[in-house]
């Protein structure tokens, strides 16, 4: 198939100007001002809209194996792609946890079968499967996974010798969970003491606290340079956490790198009154001062990805109590829209938008021909409609759980049309998947 997007406002590389471009078979085979050459091809009107290079989540929970009542491949990814991403990398704590090559061999089996986006899976580590982890290919699997703090499905790694091994003798990416378990038990205790099992989920970073975030971020940094280990932190939810992070080095000579996730960008500590443990996540949405010092973060080029962290539960499970209540929620399908309407907000230029959600994840993990809009690269590619707003509602929810923090809320953009390589998956709300998406290949000295 041959799509001729005409007249649209490229973003791209930091820029922001009118051209077309031309998508022939899985690639783009050509950019610029006007393209009249193109022969017999479907030509889209995007004038008035953006054209976007497909946006790349390092770090989602699809569910799949073992949690598939919370949701799955199949309709997250489709969640994904009509929230204009295209690539997702997928977390290790499935059931079982991903921690032979064979079982994370199952989960690139799955994905191959019903995956509209492209993916990549992380391989787990635990305090006792470091073999395993030694023998990881480098050019098929985005990284390295470590929970330094417990989450859903428990795989932490405490063991101070098993921690320098890992980063000693992993000479991939490893991403890191940073919570310190020790304090994250004690604060529950006292919390506990004082107001039982029925304790107000607003409490919620008061256990997972600013202490146990820094703790466990500077101890994995100070890992990190000590071995020289390529050390990407995961969901910084802290101000104070930013000052681990330099600003000056350019990012394809970082050796250790951020992300920061939409929710500790969207919501506050304020926000618990009235979505409950529908924000509760791991870790924990904190204060404004924290969520300003983590868009500053972002501006200043500590931060040097944005990521969902999208990870359903079932609103049965999300009614519980607090401590019966798992964190996690839904956000592959409105991340773009939330993180747009924070350009029109003016916390980030659109530029810096396409840069943290797609050119740095592909310079972060070396991914081969994706994160840009260039020719020759795989035709990933989103329009946006900045003039067609969005009311997030039940009825046109893709996620298995079937629910969204940001019901009722109306964003002000839509995403009018994704293609997966060159495969135009979804447009006008509709999805289409005769053709599925790529496993992620890596471009790796």
């Amino acid at each position: 198939m041959k799509y001729l997007l005409k007249n649209g406002t490229i973003v791209n590389e930091g820029k922001s100007f009118q051209s077309d471009l031309l998508i022939e078979n899985d690639r783009i085979v050509k950019i610029a001002s006007s393209i009249n050459d193109a022969g017999n091809c479907i030509e889209i009107n995007c004038e008035g809209k953006y054209i976007l290079p497909g946006f790349i989540d390092d770090q989602v929970h699809f569910r799949e194996p073992g949690l598939t009542h919370k949701g799955n491949i199949y309709y997250e990814s489709r969640a994904a792609v009509a929230g204009g991403i295209t690539s997702f990398m997928e977390m290790p704590n499935t059931v079982p946890n991903a921690l032979t090559q064979d079982l994370l061999e199952d989960k690139y089996k799955i994905a191959a079968n019903v995956s509209l986006a492209n993916y990549s899976f992380f391989m787990g580590a635990s305090n006792d499967n470091i073999e395993e982890v030694l023998k990881t290919n480098d050019k098929t699997v985005c990284g390295v996974k470590i929970f330094m703090g417990s989450s859903t499905g428990n795989m932490l790694v405490d063991d101070e010798q098993v921690l320098s091994s890992l980063f000693s003798k992993v000479d991939m990416l490893i991403a890191t969970h940073c919570e310190d378990e020790a304090t994250i038990r004690r604060n529950t205790e006292l919390f506990k003491i004082k107001y039982g099992e029925d304790m107000p989920m607003k409490y919620h970073p008061g256990i997972r606290s600013e202490e146990a975030c820094y703790l466990s971020s500077s101890r994995a940094v100070g890992l990190a340079k000590k071995f020289g280990t390529r050390l990407h932190v995961l969901h910084i939810s802290t101000a104070k956490e930013i000052e681990l992070f330099e600003t000056n080095v350019a990012l394809k000579d970082k050796k250790i790198t951020a992300e920061a996730c939409v929710h500790h960008l969207w919501f506050s500590d304020k926000d618990y009154e009235t979505k409950g443990s529908l924000i509760k996540w791991n870790p924990a949405v904190k204060t404004e001062k924290d969520r300003e010092g983590i868009w500053e973060g972002v501006r200043s080029g500590a931060i040097d990805v944005l990521a969902t962290d999208h990870a359903p539960h079932t609103i049965e499970e999300k009614s519980n109590k607090y401590f019966n209540a798992p964190s996690g929620g839904p956000l592959v399908q409105h991340a773009l829209l939330a993180l747009l309407e924070k350009v029109k907000e003016g916390q980030i230029s659109i530029e810096l938008l396409v840069e943290k959600m797609a050119h740095a994840p592909a310079i972060l993990f070396a991914i081969e021909n994706r994160g840009y809009l260039r020719e020759g690269y795989f035709a990933d590619v989103v329009i946006v409609d900045p003039n067609k707003s969005l009311k997030v509602d039940k009825s046109n929810l893709l996620y298995k759980c079937g629910w969204s923090p940001f019901e009722g809320t109306t964003f002000s953009h839509s995403v009018n049309s994704t293609f997966i390589n060159g495969h135009l998956a979804y447009s006008g709300g509709k999805l289409f998947d005769s053709k599925l998406g790529q496993r992620l290949l890596f471009n790796r000295k």
